[in-house]
């Protein structure tokens, strides 16, 4: 993708180009389109529609006097490597991705947060970019940001790794499945994660991570936990109003403390 593209030129994915974004150089990347303009709002409640097109859904923000675009993603590693790509040659170095995830260790409880120090490259969008020795790696201003965000807020979170998987399930190694069976690679996977101290399940951190090394650009990531594998494999929608409203908060509370340079830096 060519760096120097026109400010009015439409990218073909994220249907956005330059003018759109208004000088934003900061995005948050929620998965569901439909958490969008939540998230948007949530951050400024004046914020704008921009576009939608196939999973991306955009709309912008404004923060501290400054431009915050809020652009979903999709599940999984082959759309954010697009909404990446395509983000970056119109200008965005900073990405905070949030989303729900499945925690795997006993001592995280429903509607905690789970902040991503690294992750493991489960996924295969990531290796068309590096090989699997190169780590997937957050960004450390802005992951401190959301450390510093949910301290200053009270929210209970957990750092550390998350286990970043192409697939809903057998990557996870589920079993309620149509076939109820996992592939010899994942069988027993679930309890070497947990007894190498990862912290959860997601789909996407390993290929924006990854990417953004790459690039030279910054990301981080925070999920809200809505399952714990082992009590229950099923994620439980009676718990997503308060994960969402603890996600929400703490991702505006990281983009201040980073927009005015109030936290870590």
């Amino acid at each position: 993708m060519n760096q120097d593209i026109q400010d009015d030129n439409i990218l073909y994915h994220v249907k956005l180009n330059r003018k759109m974004l208004a000088g934003a150089d900061t995005a948050v990347l929620p998965g569901d389109p439909g958490r969008v303009e939540k998230t948007a709002r949530m951050i400024d409640p004046d914020a704008v529609f921009l576009v939608s097109n196939r999973e991306y859904t955009s709309w912008l923000a404004e923060l501290g006097g400054k431009k915050v675009l809020v652009c979903s993603t999709g599940i999984g590693g082959p759309s954010v490597s697009i909404c990446i790509e395509e983000l970056a040659s119109l200008g965005v170095k900073n990405y905070f991705r949030i989303g729900t995830t499945g925690a795997i260790q006993d001592r995280i409880n429903a509607a905690d947060l789970v902040i991503t120090t690294a992750s493991v490259r489960l996924d295969g969008a990531s290796t068309h970019y590096a090989p699997l020795e190169y780590p997937a790696v957050a960004d450390f201003d802005l992951t401190t940001h959301l450390v510093q965000a949910a301290e200053n807020l009270k929210i209970p979170f957990h750092k550390g790794i998350t286990a970043s998987s192409d697939t809903f399930y057998p990557g996870q190694e589920r079993y309620d499945t149509f076939s109820g069976y996992v592939p010899r690679k994942f069988q027993g996977s679930l309890k070497e994660w947990q007894k190498l101290n990862v912290l959860n399940y997601e789909m996407e951190s390993a290929t924006l991570l990854t990417l953004a090394s790459v690039f030279g650009l910054k990301a981080a990531m925070v999920a809200s936990v809505i399952a714990i594998r082992g009590r229950d494999e099923t994620p439980d929608d009676s718990i997503l109003p308060l994960a969402e409203e603890r996600l929400a908060s703490c991702i505006r509370e990281a983009l201040s403390l980073l927009l005015t340079g109030e936290g870590y830096s």
